[in-house]
């Protein structure tokens, strides 16, 4: 593509911008997120390199925008079930206050204790300071060395590692 080919797809982006957000707002069923991903379109188009001259360049607008619209919905359904799986683990109340139950909690929680003792070092501590301190994924991948991404895996893992924990003490 060259120069005047980029400026062609700016061009023809900026010509059916109405069309295109329509067209975003439909998939994503959202204005605000219609007008972010066609930003990103924009960014998009206005990065590539040059290469093959593009023939449909409104075409081609729309497959951008309609291929960030995808990698959209896929992020926000993907962050939806990791904090399902997060507001269902959170979701343990104390439903007795005798004696009897409290020795049993504290032995669910020793026992509990041992069962994050089996976790990988990384896992554990993502859980504890996500759970326990409060700490953002942001604060917990900084404290690891690690990605936000790779923080909320370990957050996942652990809870996942509980839950079986749990199902297999509760079928004893």
């Amino acid at each position: 593509m060259s120069r005047s080919d980029s400026a062609d797809l700016l061009a023809s982006f900026q010509e059916h911008y109405d069309d295109l957000l329509r067209f975003l707002a439909r998939r994503l069923g959202d204005v605000e997120c219609a007008a972010d991903v066609a930003q990103d379109a924009y960014l998009r188009l206005a990065r590539l390199q040059p290469g093959l001259p593009i023939d449909e360049p409104r075409a081609f607008v729309f497959r951008v925008a309609g291929n960030l619209a995808i990698d959209h919905l896929r992020r926000v359904r993907r962050l939806a079930s990791l904090h399902a799986e997060e507001l269902e683990a959170a979701d343990i109340h104390d439903p007795g206050s005798g004696p009897e139950d409290t020795l049993a909690a504290g032995q669910s929680l020793a026992q509990l204790d041992a069962a994050l003792d089996q976790l990988p070092a990384n896992a554990r501590l993502a859980l504890l300071l996500n759970r326990l301190e409060g700490l953002t994924h942001a604060q917990i991948a900084a404290r690891l060395g690690v990605s936000e991404s790779m923080v909320g895996k370990y957050i996942v893992q652990a809870m996942r590692h509980c839950r079986a924990w749990r199902r297999q003490r509760d079928s004893q």
